[in-house]
């Protein structure tokens, strides 16, 4: 037979003080010793170490008192364990004893004076879930009917029909699906908490999310109006800056044509103001000068002539009469040019000219009278010879007259002829200064524009901003749009008309009050997927809360059947177990319907309300029928110590038979059996071990004869169990 339980060992629990091992080899083993020895202990330990939880079980109140509490021989311990070791090596068809893949198996349970816990699987610590859990696998369970302890054999038959029932499902390893159910209903619990939860939040943020749905409704206008301006605006920028740069462009262009114009007219300003300004005063000192010795030299002439006529009127008075005088060549002469002087002055239209004639003239005559009235030479010879040196003096004279007449005149006209270059150059000056004006006046009418310009450029770039501050980086694609052909000759009116519509939609944007837009998106977004999220969740929830309830259903259904089945077999194995120890009659397990489920109570306006009843009252619970031989008497109640005990054993070897557990610990079961009852017991022990490993604790030799190893357990003075293996050999002969 496959032996799954290899060995127990004990350390600081309870009297076991010092660290004490059983190794089991026997598909039954017997442990022996007298009374007060601690052999009841090691079923303890069992209980223990397959994770129970009641200290009354392990007869004991509180963790601390499971550890070794010492003596004057032995100090006390700080922590009790009981280590428990399973042969997990797979079968003949491959499975495992335990689900874990390991061919030996540790649980260890460490007890300290804290009263704390610890559990070991192989060395690492787990949960007790995961212990309790993996045993459970195994049919293995720390409490109920796989370990019977002394004074509990009767416990089944003194048990509630529910506490039976549980010990039943329990022995029909019904445990593990137990288990699971509660877990599911524990998970659908949650989940139904977790429901109530999400849908509290869904209610919670729903108010608010129809006002950011409201919200991002009003912002998707405000979105629209924004593309609806990014493209009007798109259109407007670019017309803009379209014309802005060209009439930069061709105000540039004028300006510096006018400035070229300006630079031009100003040095043919300068240079006609350079000819305006040639001074004549070198010629006017000049011309002074020669007329200066024009003046004398007509002074001269005149003296002479003033001279040759006295002279020459010198001469005639002394050779002849005045009558003859008159015709005297010279003075004929002297007519002649004083006529030629006069013609020529009434042709003459300047005025100097004929100023200095009529001085000529004046001086001519006044020397032809001083000639005929002065003192005359004393002779002929000298007056001739005067006269002769006069008239030369006098033409000599004459000649430089008229050459500084000619001087002058020459002066003079280039005197006039500068003057009237400078009148030219001056209308030149005006002319020129004219244009200049004009030029400049033009060029500050460009500079004017272009100032405007400058102006539109600034509010170009002003609606730029603002366009950045409404609508974002889409402001940026107005530098990509087209310019539709002919838009730089339209009328500026048509543009401030698109400007004038684009500040309209400006102002609709800005009193839809949606500033933050992007924000609300994105929390209506982060809210609306929340919401999505925990309506998904909720659905998943849902669907979780509807699989648990079909698993809990599931499990309910296969707990029933299995329950149904394994009860039909424990029946079969009580009838044929109850018969060999009492020589017949009969015991039968059967459900017990459940209690009164509900009544119907009335409210104050008489509706009907269904009371919801207890859970106890529905549990369909266990209860046992007995039928002693040769007795007419019924019932649990009519049985004695020793018939409960054999009818208690009945029972439970009759649930081990249906789902044998992979061992029993039998802890004094036989302690009230007569001789006769002993021997059965042992046959049935025999018939057991054949299923499942036991381990019995027992004072009866006949169940000692059964096992096929034995444990003493003693106790020395210093208050320590201790344990002796005996052989098989060495069994029998004690049990005979």
């Amino acid at each position: 037979m496959f032996l799954s339980l290899k060995s127990i060992e004990l350390s600081g629990f309870k009297s076991f003080g010092k660290k004490s091992e059983l190794v089991f080899t026997s598909p039954i083993a017997s442990i022996v010793g007298p009374n007060g020895s601690g052999k009841s202990n090691v079923a303890e330990a069992f209980r223990f170490v397959l994770g129970e939880q009641s200290m009354k079980s392990m007869r004991s109140k509180k963790g601390e008192d499971l550890i070794w509490g010492g003596s004057p021989a032995m100090a006390r311990a700080n922590r009790a364990s009981v280590k428990v070791t399973f042969d997990n090596s797979p079968g003949p068809s491959g499975t495992r004893l335990l689900d874990i893949d390991f061919n030996e198996v540790v649980v260890e349970r460490v007890v300290y004076r804290d009263g704390q816990n610890e559990y070991l699987l192989n060395g690492s610590q787990v949960r007790l879930k995961d212990v309790i859990r993996l045993l459970a696998g195994a049919n293995i369970g720390g409490s109920g009917y796989q370990i019977i302890s002394q004074g509990e054999a009767d416990r089944i038959l003194n048990a509630s029909p529910r506490e039976r029932r549980e010990m039943v499902e329990d022995a029909l390893g019904l445990k593990l699906y137990q288990h699971k159910k509660a877990e599911s209903e524990k998970k659908l619990e949650e989940t139904g908490i977790n429901i109530d939860k999400t849908r509290s939040l869904r209610r919670e943020i729903a108010p608010h999310l129809n006002f950011l749905r409201s919200q991002v409704e009003k912002i998707e206008k405000a979105r629209e109006m924004k593309e609806e301006l990014a493209a009007k605006m798109h259109e407007y920028l670019s017309r803009e800056n379209a014309y802005i740069t060209q009439e930069d462009a061709r105000l540039l262009d004028e300006a510096r044509d006018y400035d070229q114009q300006i630079k031009i007219l100003a040095l043919q300003a300068d240079e006609m103001r350079a000819r305006r300004g040639i001074k004549t005063e070198a010629s006017e000192v000049e011309v002074t000068i020669l007329e200066n010795k024009l003046s004398q030299s007509r002074q001269e002439a005149a003296r002479l002539e003033r001279e040759l006529g006295r002279a020459e009127g010198a001469l005639e008075v002394n050779t002849v009469t005045i009558e003859q005088i008159v015709p005297v060549p010279h003075v004929r002469q002297f007519i002649r040019d004083i006529e030629a002087e006069i013609a020529h002055v009434e042709q003459s239209d300047d005025i100097g000219a004929v100023r200095t004639v009529l001085a000529s003239v004046r001086g001519k005559i006044k020397s032809f009278i001083e000639g005929l009235t002065g003192s005359a030479p004393e002779t002929n010879e000298e007056a001739r010879l005067q006269v002769e040196s006069l008239a030369r003096q006098l033409k000599e004279a004459q000649e430089g007259e008229r050459i500084a007449a000619h001087d002058v005149q020459t002066v003079r006209a280039k005197i006039a002829a500068a003057r009237d270059a400078t009148f030219a150059a001056e209308r030149e000056v005006v002319e020129i200064e004219g244009k200049l004006r004009e030029a400049r006046s033009r060029l500050a009418a460009v500079q004017n524009e272009r100032s405007q310009l400058a102006g539109l450029r600034e509010r170009f770039e002003e609606e730029i901003r603002e366009g950045i501050t409404l609508i974002g980086a889409a402001i940026h694609g107005w530098n990509k749009t087209e310019i539709p052909q002919g838009a730089l000759s339209e009328d500026r009116n048509v543009q401030e008309k698109r400007r004038r519509e684009i500040e309209r939609l400006k102002i609709k944007i800005e009193e839809s009050g949606i500033s933050n837009g992007d924000t609300i998106v994105k929390e209506f977004k982060n809210t609306k997927e929340r919401d999505e999220f925990l309506a998904k969740e909720l659905i998943d929830l849902e669907r979780s809360a509807a699989s648990l309830e079909d698993i809990i259903v599931d499990l309910e259904r296969t707990i029933d059947v299995r329950f149904t089945d394994g009860l039909a077999h424990i029946n079969t194995a009580l009838h044929e177990f109850f018969a060999k120890l009492f020589g017949g009659g009969e015991a039968k397990l059967f459900v017990e319907k459940p209690k009164h489920a509900s009544k119907s109570n009335f409210d104050e306006d008489g509706d009907e309300i269904e009371e919801v009843p207890d859970e106890d009252e529905l549990y369909a619970g266990l209860s046992i029928s007995v039928t002693l031989p040769r007795k007419k008497m019924h019932g649990l109640e009519v049985l004695s110590g020793g018939e409960r005990a054999l009818t208690s054993i009945a029972l439970i070897f009759s649930m081990s038979q249906v789902n044998p557990p992979p061992f029993l610990i039998l802890d004094e079961t036989d302690a009230a059996l007569d001789e006769a009852n002993s021997k059965r017991y042992a046959d049935m022990i025999r018939e057991l071990g054949a299923k499942s490993q036991l381990i019995v604790i027992t004072h009866n030799r006949a169940t000692m004869a059964a096992a096929g190893e034995l444990y003493g357990v003693t106790m020395g003075s210093d208050g320590v169990s201790k344990l002796l293996s005996v052989k098989f050999e060495e069994a029998a002969k004690v049990a005979k």
